[in-house]
């Protein structure tokens, strides 16, 4: 039985397609949530959630330009922790920015 050679172009494309399904999901739900706070009127909390999911939302897809730009160039470089820790954060603030338009 052999194995076929493996393809060191096939993970770094998965992590880039991972990454924009990631970035499309923020960008959505960020979406979702500008909808819903102007659905049910601009109250001055609304306004503050509104432009923090911005801010988050535009600090999530930098931080994803950069991994899938550092992808395409060879041999990418480990994740760094500091990157990872961002990347989480601006998730769960998102999350958490968008759980307080809903109540």
């Amino acid at each position: 039985m052999t194995t076929a050679p493996r393809d060191p172009g096939l993970q770094p494309e998965r992590t880039r397609l991972a990454w924009r399904r990631t970035t499309l999901a923020c960008t959505v739900a960020a979406i979702l949530a500008v909808r819903q706070a102007l659905h049910h009127g601009l109250s001055p909390l609304a306004l503050v959630a509104v432009a923090l999911c911005s801010v988050v939302l535009l600090a999530f897809l930098a931080i994803a330009q950069a991994r899938i730009t550092g992808l395409g160039s060879g041999r990418p470089a480990p994740l760094a922790v500091r990157t990872a820790v961002a990347a989480a954060v601006c998730v769960v603030a998102l999350a958490a920015f968008g759980a307080t338009l809903l109540a």
